[in-house]
């Protein structure tokens, strides 16, 4: 079997923060980190992203397009990602859909006057929250928040709107692919130490499961896939590998987990 710890990288923005968990603080001192993206270590084109968010402000308003609209643009994959509520200040939001259905026109008018920030939907959230974000949702990660983010490996972002901060907008790329309309997805509620199926692959390009473990463990990883192991709280080791929170390892084949730290959070993302 083929196992690695996937190597963090850490990414500026200026909705980010100086403040990191402990785990990530070290590493990030001295800039404003938003993201902690893992990749591989050989340079692979994987399937997946996982990231760690954290925010001071809100993210611009944006949108992905999906496998099919990507593809016309000569890209390899759309972009669908899933949002795991880890810590949140009173009061943090995320905008997701919008508060009423509208046209392309409006739309466009709306993210040139300012005023789209009024006609998102913004959701209060708290810790174990969980949204899946379909490729066309119009979508903005809210200010004060820190969030595991599992997504399609792809850098393809339409931005809409950005409280008028001198960045690019995409808004004929963005309007063509975005759905004009309120977001109908259940909320997922999985706090830390439940058993949880957060998204299946029938549902979306992945599946994702908040797992608990408070004793070793075997895990089976299906033939010819790839696994992501995210640990959340706890420390063991993975056939040998030492592991703990803030690490990210990819799994092919099987693989015997030792805890020597317990009870284990973690998330498990396999692509379809």
């Amino acid at each position: 079997m083929s196992m690695q710890k996937l190597v963090p990288h850490y990414v500026e923005k200026p909705w980010g923060r100086t403040d990191l968990p402990p785990i990530f603080a070290a590493a990030g001192a001295g800039r404003q980190i938003g993201e902690v993206w893992f990749e591989s270590g050989d340079g692979r084109d994987l399937p997946l992203l996982v990231k760690y968010i954290f925010t001071s402000e809100r993210l611009s308003i944006q949108v992905h397009p999906d496998d099919a609209q990507a593809c016309n643009k000569g890209l390899a994959r759309g972009k669908e990602e899933i949002w795991y509520i880890l810590d949140c200040k009173p009061g943090a939001t995320l905008g997701i859909g919008l508060t009423a259905t509208m046209t392309p026109d409006q739309f466009r008018a709306a993210a040139q006057d300012g005023s789209l920030e009024q006609w998102i939907d913004w959701k209060p959230v708290k810790p174990g929250d969980c949204y899946f974000i379909p490729a066309g949702t119009v979508h903005a990660i809210g200010a004060g928040i820190t969030l595991a983010e599992i997504q399609q490996n792809a850098d393809v972002t339409y931005r809409l709107y950005d409280y008028g901060r001198p960045r690019e907008l995409h808004l004929d790329d963005g309007v063509a692919v975005s759905r004009l309309t309120p977001y109908e997805r259940a909320l997922i509620q999985a706090r830390p130490g439940a058993e949880t199926r957060l998204i299946g692959e029938d549902e979306a390009p992945f599946s994702l499961d908040l797992v608990h473990w408070s004793e070793d463990q075997s895990l089976r990883v299906p033939e010819g896939k790839q696994m992501w192991f995210t640990p959340l709280s706890g420390v063991g080791q993975a056939n040998g590998l030492v592991w703990g929170r803030g690490d990210c390892l990819l799994l092919e084949g099987n693989c015997d987990f030792t805890i020597a730290q317990g009870p284990v959070s973690a998330l498990l993302a396999i692509p379809r």
